[in-house]
């Protein structure tokens, strides 16, 4: 009975989690937590007026945020519309700051997208296809990765890569190819990062694609990053290193695209793998990070490389000796699992 109540407990206490997320989706679709931090505290009525929003539903929303010490409320005794609510400055960068490292706001966003998906996906699990392609309106892609690639590929990762970052530097300029570039930031990040290389992004996503070549105009780089709706096993050309971030485990054919990528690859250039950073072995019961990345696993990963009878179905689960056989099976010589690592994320380099 113990182990029965610690689930129920554990069940309700997800819920709430949920919940909690999906009021954050409200918060950052409605343009609540920017109002709050650019134009500071605030009533329901002022909120709503900022916002252009209701009353009634800023209220409840601002209680809610209140109760959860999401936010701070001046004077709880206060008549309703009269309290006065702030959003504390330790949580600015989470829930308001898009570029900065801690920024989480995006999760309601996640959510939101897994959860419209799920009768779907309860069909595709029955029959082993792949749910329908996540329309782009009315929120687009949750673009998590912003402040990680624009903080940290360019001015950590890939300088903490010799080869790589001496590639980069050198002349003839490098050509690089992000193979999944999704809405463009790792491409505008290199590119942002080392002055003299071009960058061609590729998404299966077209609206993506559409995203990425926005954000590109906007930053100034219509000169040296370009991008295609494609798949990354079709592609050609020579280049002097191949990107593939946080992306080869959603790829149906994954050796393909690896097969492409060590074809692609000028003399000395070599492949950049970016994914989870999981266990080297199943384990059960498992860290919280484990379990995060099964979760994605089951709601989006595995799915979106399902559909096809000939699929590797990885899912988010991709461990190393799997990426290593990959690697093997399309033509590399040898698979470095990089001496560094992040919270989430494992580095591999692939040499021909």
């Amino acid at each position: 009975m113990d182990r029965t109540n610690a689930l129920v407990e554990r069940i309700f206490r997800n819920a709430g989690a949920a919940l909690e997320l999906y009021s954050i989706y409200l918060g950052e679709r409605l343009g609540l937590y920017r109002a709050l931090a650019d134009q500071g505290p605030a009533t329901s009525v002022e909120l709503a007026e900022r916002t252009g929003t209701n009353e009634r539903y800023i209220r409840e929303w601002l209680e809610h945020h209140a109760a959860s010490d999401l936010l701070d409320v001046d004077d709880v005794t206060a008549a309703p519309t009269e309290r006065r609510y702030t959003l504390p400055p330790e949580h600015v960068s989470v829930l308001a700051d898009e570029d900065d490292l801690n920024y989480h706001g995006y999760k309601g966003v996640e959510l939101a997208r897994a959860a419209r998906m799920l009768p779907d996906l309860v069909e595709a699990y029955r029959t082993g296809d792949a749910p329908p392609h996540q329309p782009w309106e009315p929120e687009g892609r949750a673009e998590f990765n912003r402040p990680t690639y624009l903080n940290l590929l360019g001015k950590e990762w890939l300088p903490a890569i010799p080869e790589i970052d001496e590639r980069l530097r050198a002349d003839p300029p490098a050509r690089v190819a992000d193979f999944a570039c999704g809405t463009g930031w790792s491409s505008i990040a290199m590119a942002q990062a080392y002055p003299n290389i071009t960058v061609h992004g590729v998404d299966l996503d077209a609206d993506a694609i559409t995203a990425a070549q926005r954000h590109a105009h906007e930053a100034g780089l219509d000169d040296r990053v370009s991008f295609s709706a494609a798949n990354a096993s079709d592609q050609s050309g020579q280049f002097d290193l191949v990107t593939i971030l946080e992306a080869l485990h959603d790829m149906s054919h994954p050796v393909d695209a690896l097969s492409t990528a060590r074809q692609m690859l000028a003399p000395g250039g070599s492949v950049l793998i970016l994914d989870e950073l999981v266990e080297d072995q199943f384990t059960a019961p498992a860290s919280d990070l484990e379990r995060y990345h099964y979760g994605w696993s089951l709601m989006s990963c595995l799915p979106d490389a399902m559909g096809d009878p000939d699929s590797a179905a990885t899912g988010a689960l991709m461990r190393p000796d799997t990426l290593r056989r990959y690697a093997t099976e399309a033509g590399f010589t040898e698979t470095q699992v990089l001496p560094f690592h992040t919270d989430l994320f494992r580095f591999y380099r692939l040499i021909p």
